[in-house]
């Protein structure tokens, strides 16, 4: 009974570690560019808590912008194709229809009954709401501490940032001062590589479906843009949505629309994120995949969206803790001469 105690408590505890540790690592995230703007406020001979307020304006105008623009059109899209998602899967079922082994005649009745069931009988959508509101709840009070504590850090970075020195050797210090640097570099590459890629991507898919003639180009552009966090993986997943839709008008549309992803995704990969990301660490395809799977599995839907810090925090770290000191040695073995003093001494 008391190893099961004993578990059951490691096992709170450890889940709770996690939660505080991703709320560490998403305030880290907030506050580097925060902090930016506060070392420039300083430079100019201002405080820094104007910089790091004029940074949150800044992204709360920018965000409510885009919240007048896109947000009414992107809600409104979304509930028309909620509302003709039984038509387009009969639609697509037609299209489909002489192609062996396809078995979609009852699924368009499927989504048409329960979407009748819960119109209905809306009592049933009462508990699952009450769920939700309560982790919307919990979630905002959560983003209200994290954004705060970013804030705080962005002001005033120093003190922390001497206490993390001084839990390392003296010798030691300036290998995590460098790391601390090159993380800072790195976040704020990726952050700015993101924002970017998000309005150029989203723009130019808007563009290829309004000139394909796509009906929800404006929904469609914003979910794929908001998949660009994920890695990789986002845009096979933004692209699945606008294909099923064209492909209800015809499979000519269809071969357009996906044409139309492959472009634009061929001018990310190959011109817009070389360009872009310059300043952050490069990851091999490879590695951003199982970093995709582990991050998924500690931190959940989150830890999917800020994979990328995490990985490049981890690389960083393996770069300047282990291969950089493995290579100095090599180096230093090789130039000095092996029967000399100063070659056994090394």
């Amino acid at each position: 009974m008391g190893l099961a105690a004993g578990l059951a408590l490691a096992g709170l505890l450890v889940h709770e570690m996690v939660t505080l540790l991703l709320g560490i690592i998403v305030a880290l995230i907030i506050a580097i560019p925060l902090a930016a703007a506060a070392d420039r406020a300083q430079r100019l001979g201002l405080p820094r808590i104007l910089g790091a307020l004029a940074a949150v304006c800044v992204l709360v105008l920018v965000l409510v912008g885009l919240g007048f623009v896109l947000v009414p059109a992107f809600v409104d899209q979304v509930k028309a194709f909620g509302t003709r998602l039984p038509s387009i899967f009969d639609s697509v079922q037609r299209q489909l229809g002489g192609v062996k082994g396809v078995h979609t005649q009852n699924l368009s009745h499927t989504i048409s009954g329960l979407i009748e069931n819960y119109t209905s009988n809306p009592q049933q959508l009462a508990g699952p709401l009450a769920q939700v509101g309560s982790a919307a709840a919990v979630f905002i009070g959560g983003t209200v501490l994290v954004i705060a504590g970013a804030f705080t850090l962005a002001v005033s970075p120093q003190p922390i940032i001497d206490f993390i020195l001084r839990v390392v050797p003296a010798a030691h210090r300036p290998v995590l001062s460098d790391v601390m640097g090159r993380v800072r570099e790195a976040w704020l590459g990726w952050m700015l590589a993101v924002a970017i890629d998000m309005v150029v991507l989203g723009g130019l898919l808007w563009l290829g479906m309004v000139i394909v003639g796509l009906p929800f180009a404006v929904g469609f552009a914003t979910f794929s843009a908001l998949m660009t966090v994920i890695p990789n993986y986002g845009s096979i997943i933004s692209a699945v949505p606008p294909i099923l839709a064209a492909l209800a008008q015809s499979p000519t549309e269809a071969v357009l629309v996906l044409i139309v992803y492959i472009v634009v995704n061929q001018i990310e990969g190959n011109l817009l994120l070389p360009l872009i990301m310059a300043r952050t660490v490069d990851m091999h395809p490879a590695v951003v995949a199982i970093g995709l799977l582990v991050m998924a599995a500690l931190f959940g839907l989150i830890g999917v969206f800020i994979a990328i810090p995490l990985i490049s925090l981890t690389i960083i770290l393996v770069q300047a803790l282990w291969i950089e000191p493995q290579e100095a040695a090599a180096h230093l073995n090789v130039e000095l001469p092996p029967g000399s003093a100063a070659g056994r001494t090394a």
